[in-house]
């Protein structure tokens, strides 16, 4: 069934007591649902799981806006997953920039952060409340549970498989909180329920973490690759978030600021990612750019996992409608046309307010095919609130893959015309609100990378030939001719053009260690025009201050 959980979305059970992360009961909504209610048969055990992925999908109960899963967080800003996570991953880098004011914005852009961010307090909660759900769903997937409601053999069998579902998002968020806060708290569906959570260090959570993925593959507790619901994880998610993992290791395995050089580590990355490369993906073939348009779930055998959006049945102000209309502005429409047909949003569109600064800009050849930017001032220079200084992107629009600038001015046309009866959106949402794109969290081209990288740093169970066939695969789908050889500066700079607005620039460039260092700079980079090194404390963000309030349990990152 095309995108099952994307329209699965019910009000799950409250979970019963939860404390620390969020400051106190009254922060959740009220639901009327009970356990008796949701777990009756095995129909609810799926749609409670649709609601462990939906966390990360919709910002509330309703859509777009007005039951939010989290009372205190402004469902339009910071109440949902995607919008903060981006935020966080590409704000502070050279490859976005925000013009806006907004409370957090600057703080973001300037690497200047702070424990009462509401962006910060948003992905930290989103994160936990992921969690949460999870621990609560496999609560009521053990034995003693599943034969309390008389459920057939098949159907505990397919329980089993939802059950290692939600541990594969469980530990999806614990890897955002190590990778973004280091040490946040922790909890499982093991601990005492009212109990607040103790606070992990990120080594301890990172082994937890590689515990739980390598658990669930090699115990075979998720589907086989290839196997499942789109939409839905199997083995091949568990790959990838290892390889991932691995990749990052010496990060987190290290004092802040300071990566190690564990070779193994690399050995591991290359060992998952071949088991991904193995799996049966393959590079999208024809244009880069159609792997984020709003057709991107057909024909697309490059994405693993993603995070699923309908603009008819997943509402909200954050997801890709947010990247979209961040990006987009009325006046580029027109004036480059003919080069991004439109960015395929109407209604509450072009809020004009995200550029790309002019230093990643030019790690693009001028023939690179991923270069989708418009503009006319490379650099903001001393305009860093002006929309008209930096470069615009499109890479994310609600337009179908086959739009031709005939088709597209056809249905404009038709928009203009009241009495016209044809097609005036481009998506599924009747007035061109909400858009359909699906958000790829893993997909080949990055795993092609992973392995490339791992090479270079020392690891063993692959070699550079194999690594460089991997690259020209990205490189020919660009428009680009092939290279012979390789060597890390390539890949942290072929990860920026290939992975753009993907939610990895911060995690790449703390790897590399030029996220704080004065060893990269870039217009703006810590506030100042022409970029300045800041202190390493800042490789990680600060443990929100409402949650060090709720929980004695907690202590700040150190630095803030």
């Amino acid at each position: 069934m095309r995108k099952y959980l994307r329209i699965m979305t019910i009000s799950l059970l409250a979970v019963f007591f939860f404390t620390a992360c969020i400051k106190d009961l009254d922060k959740f909504p009220a639901n009327d649902k009970t356990k008796q209610d949701v777990y009756a048969d095995a129909a609810g055990y799926k749609m409670a799981l649709a609601k462990v992925y939906g966390t990360m999908i919709l910002s509330g109960n309703q859509g777009p806006a007005g039951q939010g899963d989290i009372d205190g967080l402004d469902e339009g800003q910071y109440a949902d997953f995607l919008r903060n996570f981006f935020n966080h991953q590409e704000l502070p880098t050279d490859e976005a920039h925000c013009i806006w004011n907004d409370p957090g914005v600057p703080e973001l852009n300037n690497i200047n952060f702070v424990p009462t961010c509401g962006f910060t307090i948003g992905l930290y909660d989103k994160s936990l409340l992921q969690i949460m759900y999870a621990n609560d769903f496999l609560r009521n997937c053990t034995e003693e549970e599943l034969v309390s409601h008389n459920l057939s053999e098949a159907e505990k069998t397919e329980i089993g498989y939802y059950a290692a579902e939600a541990r594969f998002l469980r530990a999806f968020q614990y890897w955002v909180l190590i990778d973004c806060f280091g040490n946040p708290p922790f909890f499982t569906e093991e601990d005492n329920l009212g109990e607040l959570p103790r606070q992990t260090n990120r080594s301890e959570l990172f082994d937890y973490v590689e515990a739980e993925l390598l658990d669930l593959v090699n115990n075979n507790l998720l589907k086989e690759v290839r196997t499942n619901e789109y939409g839905r994880v199997d083995k091949a998610a568990a790959y990838a978030l290892l390889a991932r993992l691995y990749l990052n290791a010496n990060v987190y395995k290290s004092p802040v600021g300071s990566p190690g050089n564990d070779v193994q580590y690399y050995t591991n990355a290359i060992t998952y990612a071949n088991k991904v490369i193995e799996a049966g993906y393959s590079i999208k073939q024809g244009k880069y750019e159609h792997l984020f348009l709003n057709d991107n779930d057909k024909n697309n055998p490059e994405v693993i996992f993603s995070i699923n959006y309908d603009g008819s049945r997943s509402q909200g102000y954050g997801g890709i409608t947010f990247l979209i209309n961040a990006s987009s502005n009325g006046n580029y429409q027109t004036t480059y046309h003919n080069t991004l047909l439109h960015y395929g949003t109407f209604v509450n569109a072009n809020w004009a307010g995200y550029r790309l600064r002019g230093n990643f800009y030019e790690k693009f050849p001028s023939n690179d095919e991923r270069r989708l930017f418009i503009g006319s001032n490379l650099y903001m220079g001393d305009n860093p609130t002006n929309y008209e200084y930096g470069m615009a992107t499109y890479k994310y629009r609600n337009i179908p893959s086959t739009l031709t600038l005939a088709k597209c001015d056809e249905v404009l046309a038709c928009r203009e015309d009241t009495n016209c009866t044809g097609v005036k959106v481009f998506g599924n949402h009747v007035t061109g609100e909400f858009v359909d794109n699906d958000f790829p969290l893993f997909r080949l081209a990055e795993i092609y990378l992973i392995y490339a990288e791992a090479i270079k740093r020392g690891g063993s169970g692959g070699n550079e030939a194999t690594a460089i066939g991997y690259l020209n695969e990205l490189r020919s789908r660009a428009g680009l001719n092939n290279i012979s050889s390789y060597d890390l500066n390539y890949i942290l700079d072929e990860r920026g053009r290939e992975l753009y607005w993907e939610c990895h620039r911060r995690t790449d460039l703390v790897r590399y260690n030029q996220f704080t260092t004065g060893s990269y700079l870039w217009e703006w980079k810590g506030g100042v025009k022409n970029g300045q090194a800041l202190d390493a404390h800042f490789n990680i963000y600060p443990i929100p201050s409402q949650d060090l309030q709720a929980n004695t349990n907690l202590k700040q990152n150190p630095g803030y």
